[in-house]
């Protein structure tokens, strides 16, 4: 917390708005567009229904296809499921680890070829790092697809000197209680459409048509967001940039300690942006030693919390046989991942593309999700706290390299 939320929350209390609705909702959603240059905006109560109404207000359903960066968390897909769409996963570029736009051109190519354009494109801001939108755009535009940026993970970054969610038709950001700044749970869409978000906020408000009894000609959700929390998000807005700067700082400390072996490497950062920094997440090579596992329980030993990075959607088995475009990929478009012997089921469905065999060199998002682990970057971490961790990481690494 920084210190300004009791006040504001004193605030709420005293106007007597408690529901999920008041001054305290109106007043965040519009120092959030204050914030992050789009006009129109919408406090839903996650990151996941502020994405499930953007796919909606691009008229997502049963039997479209989404395109969707493969290193993510699955709330950046699921809610097109929820629509009946079925997703194809687009790899990582490995100089920012974001979806990969030259990827993204061959698969849409593809797919024009095929008459199966997506729906939508969902391009993932990942920990803290923009999309290269303009070359995303670029390719979209001339075919019409629309673009979400999802800029969950990526609030207080920037690209190309604008703040993240800016380029797409419609930006998705995350107030859960991990992320960058937090209204314990919550979410908020944003875009230059006005049409987008006062459809979005009909369809969170139980799609209650204008009447004086309970009129629905549509269905409708509970996604709005308590006027409460919209007071603690006022307040954690205030200090964004401040956040901003400690996550950079400790990315900074990480890598002045670490930087140095021989093994390790750090997400990099992209020419054309600032990345937030949301976590620092630290690559292992491999040229022997120990894993991000064994560094991982080391730390949980000493009672510190590491995460392994995120495992790409295509390999989750829930997305078995879902079409994938890989950046070690040849041949035709949606070339699926079959269920291996033993792997669970519960899969999506089968591709109805074409299957070609895929190359036995791991995929960008495949090779960062090998070797990268998350380390901890909360904004209340001292210059101690990440010297302790970089510690037990030395001690791990140097330990391994003796061969011990």
């Amino acid at each position: 917390m920084s210190g300004l939320e009791q006040a504001r929350i004193t605030e709420a209390f005293a106007s007597n708005y408690i529901a999920p609705v008041g001054p305290m909702v109106d007043a965040f959603e519009q120092a959030f567009t204050n914030k992050v240059g789009l006009p129109h905006a919408l406090a839903v109560n996650s990151g996941t229904a502020a994405m499930h109404l953007a796919l909606r207000a691009l008229g997502v359903g049963p039997g479209d296809t989404v395109f969707c960066s493969t290193l993510t968390f699955i709330a950046s897909i699921s809610p097109a499921l929820q629509l009946g769409a079925t997703p194809v996963f687009i790899d990582a570029d490995a100089s920012s680890w974001c979806l990969d736009p030259t990827v993204l051109a061959r698969a849409i190519s593809a797919a024009a070829a095929q008459g199966r354009l997506p729906k939508a494109v969902v391009a993932v801001d990942l920990y803290g790092q923009c999309c290269d939108m303009d070359r995303i755009l670029a390719v979209c535009r001339p075919h019409g697809i629309p673009v979400i940026e999802d800029a969950a993970e990526a609030l207080g970054a920037t690209y190309r000197g604008v703040p993240a969610g800016q380029r797409g038709d419609l930006a998705v950001y995350s107030f859960n209680g991990n992320k960058i700044i937090t209204t314990s749970g919550g979410g908020m869409l944003a875009a230059r459409n006005p049409d987008f978000i006062a459809k979005s906020r009909f369809w969170a408000c139980q799609a209650r048509d204008p009447a004086a009894h309970y009129e629905h000609s549509e269905i409708g959700y509970n996604y709005r967001l308590s006027n409460i929390l919209a007071a603690m998000g006022c307040a954690q807005l205030e200090v964004l940039e401040e956040r901003a700067a400690a996550k950079r700082a400790i990315f900074d400390r990480y890598y002045s300690q670490l930087g140095d072996l021989p093994r390790v490497s750090f997400m990099p950062e992209a020419t054309y942006g600032c990345c937030s920094r949301w976590l620092t997440v630290m690559q292992l090579n491999d040229a022997g030693g120990a894993t991000p596992e064994a560094v991982r329980l080391a730390l949980e030993e000493e009672n510190i919390e590491a995460r392994l990075v995120w495992k790409p959607m295509h390999l989750q088995p829930m997305f078995a046989g879902v079409p994938f475009v890989g950046s070690t990929s040849t041949g035709d478009f949606l070339a699926p991942r079959r269920r291996g012997a033993g792997e669970a089921g519960g899969a999506v469905g089968q591709s109805d593309g074409p299957t070609v065999a895929r190359s036995q060199l791991p995929t960008v998002s495949e090779a960062l999700f090998r070797h990268g682990l998350c380390l901890p970057s909360g904004t209340a971490m001292t210059g101690n706290d990440v010297d302790r961790v970089c510690a037990v990481v030395r001690r791990v690494l140097e330990k391994h390299a003796r061969g011990n």
